[in-house]
This record gives structure tokens, sequence and C-alpha cells, in this order.
């Protein structure tokens, strides 16, 4: 029971987290982005990527781990299916721009000045993952209400 809550918890305190950093993550970004903002977005993506990483071993632990309803109950919801395709494709979504943020650090770290052309790029991707976790918030909680079940 108190593992449980402990995994619940933690699962639902990745959330704002998560969306904060990707929220901040495009933003900095947003404009031509100097070496502060830069900064401000590697912090950002660190705890953006940090919570995804919370919210796939806390989910995967709830929902197959013997926590919760039971792996049974989620592989028949149909809401459950759409809530892991959203997880899928945010975290899809995320190797292009981690792996870009990655690459501008250590530019910058050698003395680089950082040819930030594919910014516009990870602000949109930003946005459009913000409203994904923000849609799944919705399809988790229709989940945890049995709406659309079978």
């Amino acid at each position: 029971m108190i593992l449980s809550w402990l995994i619940a918890s933690l699962h639902l305190l990745a959330l704002p987290i998560g969306l904060g950093g990707v929220w901040i993550r495009g933003r900095a970004l947003s404009a031509a982005p100097d070496a502060a903002a830069l900064r401000r977005a590697f912090t950002a993506g660190i705890a953006w990527d940090a919570a995804v990483v919370v919210w796939i071993l806390t989910g995967a632990w709830r929902a197959f781990g013997g926590l919760e309803k039971g792996t049974t109950y989620y592989l028949s919801q149909p809401m459950f299916h759409l809530k892991l395709g959203l997880v899928v494709m945010v975290v899809l979504l995320e190797f292009w721009p981690t792996a870009t943020l990655i690459r501008w650090r250590l530019e910058q770290k050698r003395g680089k000045t950082v040819a930030a052309a594919a910014a516009p790029i990870i602000v949109l991707i930003s946005r459009i993952q913000a409203a994904m976790v923000l849609a799944t918030i919705f399809v988790a909680t229709a989940l945890a209400r049995g709406m659309f079940a079978r």
C-alpha cells in the first residue's frame, strides 16, 4: 500500500518538472539563443529528460509491477493504449532535440560558437510535446475513472 502510494506520487511529481522543463526549454530557444539562453535550455532539457525517465519507470512499475489494477486490466483498456501511444510519441520526438542539445553543450564547452539554426525546430517539438503531455493527463484521468472501458 505505501509502495503503491509512493510510486504514484513520484509519477505525478514528475509532471510539473517535465512540463516545466519542456516549456522552459522551448522558451529559452524561441529567440536567437545566446549563451545564457542555451544554459537555460540545457538545464531545462535535463529536467525534462529526467521527468520522462521517471514517468516511464514509475508508469511501467504501476501498470506491470502489480502495484495498481493489474496488467490484464490496463492492457484491455483503450485509454491505456492511447496513453501509451502518446508517451511513445513524446519519447520518439525527444531523441533529436536531446542529441542536438548535447552537441551544442559540447561545442559551447570547447569554446566554439553554437550555430543554433535548429532552435526553431526544437521550439516546435517542445510545444508539441507539452501539448501531448497535457493530452496524456486527460487520457490518464479517463483511464482512472474507467471511461471508454471495455
